[in-house]
């Protein structure tokens, strides 16, 4: 069987769906099962040097933007170049697993479609409009949207010459840029090809989950409710028309299979369109890092830590909280702060002190000269001033909130780190010098991940199998996987998951639309009022709940592998699909 990923991760990691990706890929039981993986995407930048173009480790064997057109591969893909005024680049590139020590070659597609036979482009976009009712011509002006629907033709005509179409073959097109090219297979017709829509998250969804006052309190209530009333998305929120994804997310139903990457994933697309209500999807989780380490271990990280925030604030806290992400407001950081602000008093009863860091970035990579000037000039992370190099991008808000609390707290201390990497390169000369990644990870004792919106959620359960208490709000996809490899024992030594849905359960649809910032605020101080003196009896104040929490996280984390995701998910599910009729 030939698997294709088609993404815009096909070079490199990007997001998540390349981890994903990835981790499929290495898993022992994928490689015996998929004879070939090709990743198909749309060329996403035109000046990188030539031996970067599939990325490390990447090499070429067409490229008819880098002159490397000789042989057999000219002759074959020439032909697609001209039809569609397009350029493709092929050639190969390793992928590598989460623990580096498992690789797969996969073939690689790109398509340079900055330039396009717009006279082909539009008899395409008339068919996706008369059989899908993708309305391309509202979208024209987004690239985001263009680029993955100009990739279809040309990318499935080049599946076909590298012989992607001389075994079973299957699709996946992994989230709303996948589907144009899931369609065209759909068109072509070939018995020999499945499409399969790879929901990472349900993209008409997020930004009405976002932005409304009430977030998940509100959203998942009346998708409840809206069910027993039978009424869709669109019925209730007509704004997703405007949202350049929706259509093609919606244009799944035309798929073979689909594959959600959550319970709350399957419930959304249930209230995107009736179809799916009668259609198979099958969950198929993702999988997280599962590493080996000792109490020893976890010393270390701790100790290194600890060092840094003794460098930072001239003590060394008890307890360091940390949450990794990129800042958004999917990521409900403000919740971090509320369970925070509710931990201050039970601390100070206690003579402890903590220290979190949020480390994720919306401003990019900064120069390791800007860091050190940041640093040096007012103090930086501790202290942070507007504009680049420091905050940008909408970090500004984050900046402000983590002032005031700073300004408010005494026991509780809150850093953020808006930079890329954990090491002094990246965070300059007051980080340790043997400080790595895997510290922050290793040496933290509660790891944050209480998000509005989270189809999955792998970064929140990384640190898992190093001892740490992992707290995630319950519409995470990652709780449903945890509570089932869990099979019903308490997760809460591990895994603390956090409610903030519960309403009166009589509300209607339009009451809970029209839920005011306050009655959401209410909800969410009284939870985290909850979890505060939950972690604070369950953070580890001896050595052996520290060696039992080890021994339960790596337990829990190994379940919930990638190796485990393939075999008990990932597979069964594709063979599902390829059975489809």
């Amino acid at each position: 069987m030939i698997v294709v990923h088609v993404t815009h991760e096909a070079v490199e990691k990007i997001g998540g769906i390349g981890a994903v990706i990835s981790g499929l890929a290495t898993a022992d039981a994928y490689g015996e099962s998929v004879s070939r993986t090709i990743l198909l995407g749309p060329l996403l930048t035109t000046d990188r040097p030539v031996n970067l173009r599939l990325g490390r480790g990447g090499k070429i064997i067409y490229s008819s933007l880098d002159g490397v057109t000789s042989g057999a591969w000219g002759e074959r893909f020439r032909p697609i170049e001209r039809t569609y005024d397009v350029g493709i680049i092929y050639g190969t590139r390793p992928l590598t697993g989460d623990l580096a020590d498992k690789s797969l070659l996969a073939d690689v597609l790109l398509i340079d479609v900055f330039h396009i036979n717009g006279n082909r482009l539009n008899l395409f976009k008339a068919e996706l409009f008369k059989k899908f009712s993708v309305p391309s011509e509202r979208f024209e002006d987004v690239w985001e949207y263009e680029q993955y629907v100009r990739l279809a033709e040309p990318g499935f005509e080049a599946l076909k010459v590298i012989g992607a179409d001389a075994e079973q073959m299957v699709i996946l097109a992994h989230e709303y840029m996948g589907m144009p090219t899931a369609l065209k297979a759909v068109l072509d017709g070939s018995q020999n090809v499945r499409t399969v829509f790879y929901a990472h998250e349900v993209a008409s969804a997020r930004p009405v989950v976002e932005d409304t006052a009430g977030h998940d309190t509100m959203f998942y209530n009346v998708l409840s409710a809206a069910a027993k009333e039978g009424r869709t998305m669109e019925e209730v929120f007509p704004s997703v028309f405007d949202n350049y994804k929706h259509a093609l997310v919606k244009a799944a139903r035309y798929c073979d299979h689909i594959f959600a990457v959550g319970d709350y994933v399957e419930a959304e697309l249930h209230f995107l369109d009736r179809h799916f209500r009668t259609m198979e999807i099958d969950v198929v989780y993702n999988g997280i890092p599962a590493h080996e380490t000792t109490l020893d271990a976890k010393r270390t990280g701790c100790e290194r830590m600890r060092g840094y925030s003794s460098n930072l604030f001239g003590f060394q806290p008890t307890w360091i909280f940390t949450h990794v992400a990129r800042p958004v407001l999917s990521k409900g950081i403000w919740r971090d702060l509320r369970v925070l602000h509710a931990m201050e008093p039970l601390l100070k009863q206690r003579g402890e002190t903590a220290v979190y860091y949020m480390l994720g970035t919306l401003g990019g990579q900064r120069r390791s000269r800007d860091v050190r000037q940041m640093e040096s000039a007012y103090g930086w992370p501790v202290t942070h001033e507007k504009g680049y190099p420091d905050l940008t991008c909408g970090e500004e808000v984050l900046g402000e909130m983590f002032d005031y609390f700073s300004r408010e707290h005494e026991a509780v201390r809150v850093v953020l780190v808006n930079q890329w990497g954990w090491e002094p390169q990246a965070c300059g000369r007051r980080m340790p010098g043997d400080m790595t990644f895997m510290d922050i990870r290793c040496g933290t004792d509660v790891e944050f991940g209480l998000s509005v919106y989270e189809p999955f959620g792998i970064s929140q359960l990384e640190p898992l199998s190093f001892g740490a208490l992992c707290v995630v709000s319950n519409v995470c996809g990652c709780t449903g996987f945890a509570r089932s490899v869990a099979g019903g024992q308490d997760l809460d030594d591990c895994v603390m998951v956090a409610d903030f849905l519960r309403v009166d359960t009589q509300m209607t649809v339009d009451e809970l639309l029209a839920m005011p910032i306050s009655q959401r605020d209410q909800i969410e101080s009284t939870e985290a009022e909850r979890l505060a003196h939950l972690i604070d009896e369950r953070l580890p104040r001896d050595e052996q709940t520290m060696q039992r929490r080890i021994e339960r996280g790596r337990q829990l984390a190994q379940g919930m592998s990638w190796q485990h995701v393939v075999r008990d998910y990932f597979l069964p599910a594709l063979g599902r699909a390829v059975g489809h009729d």
